[in-house]
Formats: structure tokens, C-alpha cells, sequence
């Protein structure tokens, strides 16, 4: 047993450590905003290899290859379950290019270049060179979400890393079948029958398996609570009866039944979602943590300078040539096609499947499969440290940003909606105001708001709207459960820390209050739809106050006892919204700009003739003229307070 070696640690020990490490690494990552598979590549590499507290081999033992195993199955049936048909019959022109012609094109475009770059077998290269085709999803995503590209391009990087993930496998899957019958088969016509037996019985028992699993679930034949724990046995046993009556087509059926279910149109899709979306970051934390940490350096050292000549073909020529012969002859500019040939990063789903195939091509003898490992650990962690530090500069040099600042969705087209979207925009942050009700939007596009009209959870802004572009997220429509439902549901993408929404009515009754947990963070004075609204007609108004060192947070308290602070544009221009109960704890420095709601009759700050061009107090114009015509304006303007069609100057 693995305890009776003499340093090892037991097999629970091991588990909790490749958790730990796992999931640790990506929590880090997300705090620091950096690549998770770098910080995974480095725990497993400082465990294993380099200090020797794990060794899988050691600890784990037979378990290893086992666990490996499975847990690329589920990754291969997630990156099935992400392959719907409707999305690529809807995508675009150059997402359609990238994947019916990018995907065969990259698969030997990269097996040249293993073949006459590293210098693999062509058994070894065609195997990984299907793998390469997949760019890494669960990396563009970060990548994307840093980067703000513009719509097109993040659109075609996207679709491209979803939709290639399981082609890649699949194009691995087909490859090693063709390097394991023509290995093992005695003649080619055997070959060949074992070949077309092995990938039909696959591919009808993944489509069966989907196919009856869709039935189920549509038919209510599974209860709700069970279909995820059904869905994972009838996953692995799937995979088991496949691999047993043919070695390794496993892979094969479990790719084909996540294509089914995805492809189904289930009501339960979400809850799927979900599921994969979860096993999918503890196993492949698990099998990166299990693969770095099996690394070995004797290995590495069997890499020559060859491998810098197979990296540099796969970023500079490669990856370039693919895309741009793929989306030759299109509308695409130039600029685009550039930005998404020079981007191609590799994920945790090409390290985790080279480790197994190459364990499995050096198994039928093929001498040069042991170095598959290493070179994707080499690919994976060139492109990743690479585009990482790379695309932002990149986009922003061709022009592709979507937006220098990231910008503020604003959910309901309320007048406190549009007000404080005009004081946003007077500071250059972008905004954008959704309503799912076209007459809320008249005064928003009056005021030359950049607007949405419809659902903001609905297919067609998902499609629509370019959510790279915005960090923050406010819900202030007049429906407290339809506010709740947006922060809830857009929580995951941005972040519960970036999710916001006007405070809910409190009910008499304990039946109509909804839970706590659901729903984004207070903002304001936990002022309610109906309170902000009622002040808005009574005359209050938005406000920007920019403090200096002269000017500071404390001197604008004194002066505003009565003014709700909303948050502050930072020096880089980027609003952040403060938490209700954090407002007060907030520290102001130079250089930021105060965004408030004042009460009626507010006089403008005086500011001493010395630091005019310091202080820019409460939005007050530097210009004089311009100073002056606004207050004739206002003059003329005044009403009764509450007046129909009161509109208080932001």
C-alpha cells in the first residue's frame, strides 16, 4: 500500500491535498486576476517534482490512471454539453469559418508542426495535433472578461473556444482509434472492420444514452432532485461499457451523448448547466494538480531545442495561418482577423487529455508518446503566460477594445435611472440602460443614453449586448422580484461584489418577503424604488464632486450632510458603486470624483478664486459663460415641487 512507503502520505491525505491545491489555486487566481492553470501549474510542479510532498504514483497508486481516466470523461461530455447545433447554425460568419474550416485546417496545420517542428512520430503528431485544436475555454473567458474586447472579435474567440472543445477531443478520440487498430490489428482489413465497429458502437451507444436521457427527463420519468445524480451514473456507466468492449471509445460516446442532451432543448438545461460547470472546475483542478504533479524532470530534460521551434510554429505560424485562411474572403476586417490569429491560448482540457493519450500511445509502443506530456505543459503555459500578458496591449493597439472603461448596466429606465446615467456619461463612463418596456427608454434616448429594449436575461441580449463592456450592474426597475431575478441571475457573470439593486419594499407579511440571499448588494441609503422616484419628482439631483487635497472627503460631509453617496469615479474613470452599509466607512483621496443625489435647493460649493482649476465642486462648469447660461436655464425652468414633467438638471 501507498502508507507503507516510506515519505508517502495516505490515499484521503492525498485527495484533500489535490483539493486543496486544486481549488486554492484558482481561488488565488481569481483574487490576483491572473491565468488559474499558471498558479496550477505551479502548486502541482512545487508539490510534486520539485519538493516532493506528492507523488501520485506513490500515494495514490493504481488509482491514478483510473481517476484520470473519469474525470476527462466528464470533461469531454462538458465540452459535448456545450455544442448546441442552434448556436452554430446562429453564430456568425467567421465563427462558422473558425470551426467548419479553422478545425480541420488547425489539426494539421499542428500536426506539421509536431512533426517537423518538435519531431514526434506522425502517430504521435496526428493524436496531438486533434488536442491543439481546442484553444482553452476556461482561459479565453478571464482573458475576455480583462481584455473588454469589442463585440465581434471576443464574439468569435468565444464561440471558437466552445464549440472546438469537444471537435478537439473528438478529433483526438478518432486519431488514437485509427493509431490503436492499425497498431493492434493483424491485417487491414481487420483493421479497418475494427475500426468502423468501434466507432459506431460508440457513437450509437452515446447517442442512445443521450437520447434516453432527454426522454427522461422531458417525461418526468426522473424526479428533479435525482437528475443530476442519474445523468453522472449513466455518464460513467456510459463510459465504462464502451471502454470495456472496445479500448479507449469511451471518450468517443461520452462526447456523443453530452451533444444529444445538449441538442434536446430541455427545461432542465440550467440545472445541467450548472452541474458540468462545477464537476467540470473540480475535476479539471484534480487532473491538472494530478498531471503537474507527475511530472517528471527527466522527462523534461528529454525535451531538445526543437520545442522552441514547435512553439514558435504553433503562435506565429500555425495558429495565424489557420485563421487567416479560414476567414479569407469575408467582411471581417483585417484588424479583427489579426486579433484572433494572434490569440490562441491552451487550457486545462489539452493538458488533461495529452497526459492520458500520451500514457496510453506510449502503452502500444509508440517511443515518442511519453513526450506528449511535457510538450503540452510547454504549450499550455507559453500561450497562457503569453496572451495573458499580451491580449490587452494587443487589442488596444488594434483598435479592438470595447471600451478604454469599463462601463455600467443600468436595468429600468426610471428618471433616478437616466439621472444618474447622464452624470456617468458627462465623465465619459459608459452606460447602458435595459427595459424591457420601450416607453421607459423615451427619456434615456432624449438624453442620448445608449439603450437596450427588451429582456436583459433574454437570448437576444446575450446576443446583443456586449457584456465585456460593462463591470457593474444596477437593477432599479419598478418590479422588486424582476430586479431580484436579474441581480441573482447576472451575479455569477460579474461577480456578487459588482451586483446591485434598489432596496426591496418590506412586506407586512413574512409569506411575500423574499429570501435575503437572493438579489444584489444595497446601494445608497437603502432607499427603495418608490423613495428614490418620489425624490426625483421632488427635485433632488445628481451630483459629481471632485476632491483634491485641499477639498477633501470630511470638508464635502460637512458641507452635504444630507446627500446620499452612491460611489466614486476612481482616477482610472472606472465607477465603483459603494455597499449601503460600507458608504460610511468610505475613504475619499485626491483625485476621485464623488457621485451623490442632493436634496432640492442645494447651493453649489464656493471655491476659492486660488483653486478654481483644482475643484471642480458638484459638477459646477469651470466656464463661466456656460456656468451662467445653466442657471438662466434653471431660473426659467422651476416648477412646483412634484410638477408633472419636473426635470431636475444633472
Amino acid at each position: 500500500m501507498a502508507t507503507e512507503v516510506e515519505g508517502a502520505m495516505s490515499a484521503v491525505q492525498a485527495f484533500a491535498l489535490v483539493g486543496a491545491l486544486g481549488v486554492g489555486s484558482q481561488w488565488v487566481a481569481w483574487k490576483l486576476r491572473m491565468p488559474a492553470i499558471v498558479l496550477m501549474l505551479l502548486a502541482g510542479v512545487l508539490a510534486g517534482p520539485v519538493f516532493g510532498l506528492f507523488d501520485p504514483q506513490r500515494d495514490i497508486g493504481p488509482l491514478t490512471a483510473p481517476m484520470i481516466s473519469l474525470a476527462v470523461a466528464v470533461i469531454l461530455f462538458e465540452g459535448g454539453l456545450t455544442l448546441n447545433f442552434h448556436s452554430l447554425r446562429d453564430a456568425a460568419e467567421g465563427v462558422r469559418r473558425l470551426v467548419l474550416i479553422g478545425a480541420p485546417l488547425g489539426w494539421l496545420t499542428s500536426t506539421l508542426a509536431l512533426r517537423y517542428g518538435a519531431g514526434l512520430s506522425w502517430e504521435s503528431s496526428a493524436v496531438f495535433g486533434g488536442i491543439m485544436i481546442v484553444t482553452g475555454p476556461t482561459v479565453i473567458a478571464p482573458l475576455l472578461r480583462a481584455a473588454r474586447l469589442s463585440r465581434r472579435p471576443a464574439a468569435m474567440l468565444q464561440w471558437e473556444a466552445i464549440i472546438n472543445d469537444p471537435i478537439g477531443a473528438l478529433a483526438a478520440v478518432l486519431a488514437f482509434e485509427v493509431v490503436l487498430v492499425l497498431n493492434t490489428a493483424t491485417t487491414a482489413g481487420a483493421a479497418v472492420m475494427e475500426f468502423c465497429v468501434g466507432i459506431g458502437f460508440a457513437a450509437v451507444l452515446g447517442g442512445a444514452a443521450g437520447w434516453l436521457m432527454a426522454r427522461s427527463f422531458k417525461q418526468a420519468w426522473v424526479p428533479e432532485y435525482m437528475k443530476i445524480p442519474v445523468l453522472f451514473v449513466v455518464l460513467l456507466g456510459v463510459f465504462a461499457l464502451s471502454d470495456s468492449l472496445l479500448h479507449e471509445s469511451g471518450l468517443l460516446a461520452v462526447t456523443v451523448m453530452g451533444i444529444m442532451i445538449a441538442n434536446s432543448n430541455l427545461a432542465s438545461f440550467e440545472e445541467l448547466r450548472r452541474f458540468k460547470e462545477h464537476a467540470t472546475i473540480l475535476l479539471v483542478s484534480g487532473v491538472f494538480i494530478l498531471l503537474a504533479a507527475s511530472l517528471d524532470f527527466t522527462q523534461l530534460g528529454e525535451l531538445t531545442w526543437r520545442t522552441g521551434i514547435f512553439l514558435a510554429l504553433v503562435v506565429l505560424v500555425a495558429r495565424p495561418l489557420t485563421v487567416m485562411i479560414a476567414l479569407a474572403f469575408t467582411k471581417i476586417p483585417m484588424k479583427e482577423r489579426l486579433l484572433v490569429a494572434l490569440t490562441g491560448p491552451r487550457g486545462v482540457v489539452l493538458v488533461a487529455v495529452a497526459g492520458l493519450f500520451g500514457e496510453r500511445l506510449a502503452g502500444l509502443g509508440v517511443v515518442d508518446g511519453g513526450l506528449i506530456g511535457p510538450l503540452a505543459f510547454a504549450l499550455v503555459t507559453v500561450t497562457v503566460v503569453l496572451h495573458g500578458f499580451t491580449l490587452a496591449p494587443l487589442a488596444r493597439w488594434l483598435g479592438q477594445v470595447a471600451a478604454e472603461t469599463p462601463g455600467v448596466l443600468i436595468v429600468g429606465g426610471s428618471r433616478w435611472s437616466v439621472g444618474l446615467a447622464e452624470v456617468l456619461a458627462k465623465h465619459e463612463v459608459p452606460v447602458l440602460i435595459a427595459d424591457p418596456n420601450r416607453s421607459h427608454l423615451r427619456r434615456a434616448r432624449a438624453a442620448d443614453i445608449q439603450t437596450f429594449f427588451g429582456d436583459i436575461l433574454s437570448e437576444v441580449a446575450e446576443h446583443r449586448v456586449e457584456i465585456n463592456r460593462f463591470r457593474v450592474v444596477i437593477t432599479a426597475t419598478d418590479n422588486d422580484a424582476y430586479n431580484t431575478l436579474v441581480a441573482t441571475d447576472l451575479a455569477p457573470e460579474f461577480g456578487r461584489e459588482n451586483v446591485f439593486q434598489l432596496t426591496r419594499e418590506k412586506s407586512e407579511f413574512s409569506r411575500n418577503q423574499l429570501p435575503p440571499s437572493l438579489g444584489g448588494r444595497a446601494i445608497g441609503d437603502r432607499a427603495t424604488f418608490g423613495e428614490m422616484s418620489r425624490r426625483m419628482w421632488e427635485g433632488w439631483t445628481f451630483r459629481s464632486t471632485r476632491l483634491t487635497e485641499q477639498f477633501t472627503l470630511e470638508d464635502w460631509r460637512a458641507l452635504r450632510p444630507e446627500a446620499v453617496l452612491l460611489g466614486h469615479i476612481d482616477k482610472n474613470g472606472v465607477f465603483v458603486v459603494l455597499q449601503a452599509n460600507k458608504a460610511e466607512d468610505f475613504k475619499g483621496g485626491p483625485g476621485m470624483r464623488l457621485i451623490t443625489m442632493v436634496p432640492p435647493g442645494t447651493e453649489d460649493i464656493e471655491v476659492p478664486q486660488d483653486q478654481t482649476e483644482e475643484k471642480e465642486a458638484d459638477g459646477e462648469p469651470e466656464d463661466a459663460e456656460e456656468a451662467a447660461k445653466i442657471r438662466e436655464v434653471e431660473e426659467k425652468n422651476k416648477r412646483p415641487s412634484g410638477a408633472p414633467g419636473d426635470e431636475p438638471l444633472t
